[in-house]
């Protein structure tokens, strides 16, 4: 599992002229089943995005792809994490540790 935390290097209005096509690129990862949560960050300084892969260089590939990155106006930070423990409704998504 991952942690896609995004970070704004650009004004809001830039951010929110590219902010349409962001979220259609968001749509395309949740009706894959990549993405299962996100927002915005509070104070509005960028956003996270909670993804499922088991291949850190497929994410990296995807936040490539992100109409943000492509504008410039967010840097990414990614965070690979093992999900053990989770709420009932997240079951499908807990992992092992490994042997």
């Amino acid at each position: 599992m991952f942690v896609l935390e995004l970070t704004y290097t650009a004004p809001l209005d830039r951010v929110d002229a590219v902010l349409p096509d962001h979220v259609v690129w968001l749509e395309g990862h949740y009706a894959s089943g990549v993405f299962i949560a996100s927002g915005r960050k509070v104070p509005r300084e960028g956003g996270v995005i909670l993804a499922v892969g088991d291949d850190r260089a497929r994410i990296e590939e995807l936040v490539a792809t992100d109409p943000f990155s492509i504008a410039g106006v967010c840097e990414y930070r990614i965070t690979e994490f093992l999900a053990t423990k989770t709420a009932p409704e997240l079951e499908a998504y807990r992992q092992q540790l490994p042997s």
